[in-house]
């Protein structure tokens, strides 16, 4: 199981990490995009698959798509990982989002 995950980790590309310091700022590499974003959520496409962030009066503070960086500030309340295909059947297009 263990191969299984080594193998997954090395198709899908570059590394991926995330430093949370003290609930309040957060460092994510890795991030090909932002799909939306607000004070309370902020949802991430990375190369592991989508990312999102709960917290309170969130906003980025640095997002650096070419180095796949991105620096979010604010308190955070959860970090959520899910997978590209289970994201996608959520209504992440325009239409779902206006509908949340």
């Amino acid at each position: 199981m263990i191969r299984d995950l080594d193998e997954k980790k090395t198709v899908r590309g570059r590394n991926h990490s995330i430093l949370m310091e003290n609930r309040q700022k957060v460092s994510i590499t890795g991030v090909q995009d932002v799909d939306s974003f607000d004070e309370s959520t902020i949802i991430l496409v990375t190369e592991l698959g989508y990312i999102t962030l709960h917290g309170i009066d969130l906003h980025i503070s640095k997002l650096n798509l070419e180095e796949g960086q991105l620096i979010a500030e604010g308190e955070m309340v959860a970090l959520q990982y899910s997978d590209t295909d289970y994201a996608k059947g959520k209504g992440s297009g325009l239409l779902g989002r206006l509908f949340r």
